[in-house]
């Protein structure tokens, strides 16, 4: 399994990004997707999730309502849309999978590469 993120960069608070994420090696179907940041010192943390075909999501609580998760799955992507990006939201943001939405949120059976997001004051 391979999972390539990017779309990170440099923005200014209240700009937004879309961080995307590519799977590949294996069919996805009914497993979970998401989206986890990490920052220097501080253990990484768990951003947004979704279920592959089915579109439930779930969120930490300081994104929602500014960030949303999303999937093509012709095309074996996941989205992830950051607006009124805030200088907190500063991290590496990395994509996941898990044979479950609650594997992915918990202890995700596979990790991407991240992707570094900077958000200016």
């Amino acid at each position: 399994v391979q999972l390539q993120a990017s779309g990170g960069g440099l923005v200014q608070a209240g700009g937004s990004l879309r961080l995307s994420c590519a799977a590949s090696g294996r069919t996805f179907t009914n497993w979970g997707m998401g989206w986890f940041r990490q920052t220097p010192g501080k253990e990484r943390e768990f951003v947004a999730s979704s279920t592959w075909n089915l579109g439930t999501t779930y969120y930490e609580d300081s994104v929602k309502g500014r960030f949303t998760i999303s999937r093509d799955t012709a095309k074996s992507m996941v989205y992830l849309q950051m607006e009124s990006l805030r200088p907190a939201d500063t991290a590496v943001y990395y994509c996941a999978a898990g044979r479950t939405v609650t594997i992915v949120q918990n202890s995700p059976n596979f990790w991407g590469q991240g992707t570094q997001v900077t958000v200016s004051s």
